[in-house]
C-alpha cells in the first residue's frame, strides 16, 4: 500500500510539473504573440476616442463599456474558435491572412503619412462635430464594433502565427488571454484618455496650488497626447504591415523584398559596434519594413478610393 501510494504520488507530481510546464509554456507565448500585435493595439487606442466626438461627457463611459463588450464578442466568440480551427486544419492559410492584414495596416499607415503631409486632403479622416439624435449613440457604437472587429481579426491572426507549434487547446488559451489582456488595456486607455481632460477640469475648479496646476496641465497637455499617439500609432502600423508583408510573402516562396531589406542594412549594420549588432538590426529592419509599408499602402490608396466611397473607412 505505501509502495502504491508513493507510486501514485510520484505520477501526480509528474502531472503536476508537466501543466507547470504548460502554463509556463503559454505564458511565454501569449508574451510573445501580444508583443508581435502591439502595432495594432495602438492603432485601437488611437482610432476609438474618436467616436466619442461630440457626445455629451456623461455619455463618454457608457459608450466605452459598450464598444468594450462588442470588443469581448468579436473575440472570444467569434474570432476565436475560427482561429483556432484555423489554426487547426488550414494552418497554410495563416501567412495569407496576414499579407492581407499586412496590406490593410500598409494603407492605413499611408493614410495617415498622407494626412500629415497634406498630400490628399480629400481622404483626411474626419473628426465632424456630431448631434445626439435618436440613434445617433447605438450608431457610433455599431461603427465601433465594427472598426474593432477588423482590427481585432489581425490581432488574433498575428498571435494565432506565433503560437502555431502549441497544441488546439493551448492555442484557445493563449488567444484567449490575449483577447482579454488587450481587450481591458485598450479600452481602459481610452476611458482615462477621453476622461483626462474632465478629471483636469476637475481638479483645476476644485482645487488651488499643486493640484489646480496639475489639472491645468492635464488639459493643455490632451491634444498633444492625442497627436503622440496618432504618430506612434502610425509609426507601429507602417512597421507591423511592413513586416507582415516581408515575412509572410517569404514564408509563401518569395524571398525578394527580405533579401532587399538584408542588402539595404547589412552596410547599415556595420557601421555599429559588434556588441550592438542585434539592436540596430531589429531597428533598421523596422525602419526599412516601415517604409516599405508607407510605400505599399501609398500604391494601395488610389484603388480604396476608387472602389470605396469617401466616409465608409474608419
Amino acid at each position: 500500500m505505501p509502495t502504491g501510494l508513493v507510486a501514485l504520488l510520484d505520477d501526480v507530481a509528474a502531472i503536476a510539473k508537466v501543466a507547470a510546464a504548460s502554463v509556463d509554456d503559454i505564458g511565454v507565448a501569449a508574451a510573445r504573440a501580444g508583443t508581435k500585435s502591439a502595432g495594432v493595439v495602438i492603432d485601437d487606442a488611437a482610432v476609438t476616442p474618436q467616436y466619442m466626438t461630440g457626445f455629451s461627457p456623461a455619455r463618454e463611459l457608457p459608450m466605452i463599456w459598450k464598444i468594450t463588450k462588442g470588443s469581448f464578442r468579436n473575440k472570444l466568440l467569434f474570432l476565436l474558435p475560427a482561429a483556432v480551427v484555423l489554426g487547426q486544419f488550414a494552418p497554410f492559410l495563416i501567412p495569407i491572412i496576414l499579407i492581407c492584414g499586412g496590406l490593410f495596416l500598409c494603407y492605413e499607415a499611408a493614410e495617415k503619412v498622407l494626412e500629415m503631409v497634406h498630400v490628399d486632403e480629400t481622404t483626411k479622416h474626419e473628426k465632424p462635430v456630431l448631434d445626439e439624435g435618436p440613434g445617433r449613440e447605438e450608431e457610433m457604437v455599431a461603427s465601433a464594433i465594427r472598426t474593432d472587429l477588423i482590427l481585432s481579426a489581425e490581432i488574433m491572426a498575428i498571435a494565432l502565427s506565433e503560437v502555431t507549434d502549441q497544441v488546439w487547446w493551448q492555442q484557445g488559451i493563449i488567444l484567449a488571454l490575449i483577447a482579454v489582456v488587450i481587450t481591458i488595456g485598450v479600452y481602459g486607455a481610452v476611458a482615462l484618455i477621453v476622461k483626462m481632460d474632465d478629471i483636469g477640469l476637475h481638479l483645476a475648479r476644485e482645487n488651488e496650488g499643486f493640484i489646480a496646476s496639475f489639472g491645468r496641465g492635464l488639459i493643455k497637455l490632451m491634444p498633444k497626447l492625442l497627436s503622440a499617439i496618432s504618430i506612434i500609432g502610425t509609426l507601429a502600423m507602417a512597421w507591423v504591415g511592413g513586416g507582415l508583408l516581408v515575412h509572410n510573402i517569404a514564408a509563401i516562396g518569395w524571398h525578394g523584398p527580405e533579401h532587399l531589406i538584408d542588402w539595404i542594412s547589412h552596410p547599415l549594420v556595420g557601421l555599429f559596434p559588434a556588441s550592438a549588432a542585434s539592436f540596430a538590426t531589429g531597428i533598421s529592419f523596422a525602419i526599412l519594413s516601415g517604409l516599405l509599408g508607407v510605400a505599399v499602402g501609398s500604391l494601395i490608396a488610389p484603388l480604396v478610393h476608387k472602389f470605396m466611397p469617401h466616409g465608409e473607412k474608419h
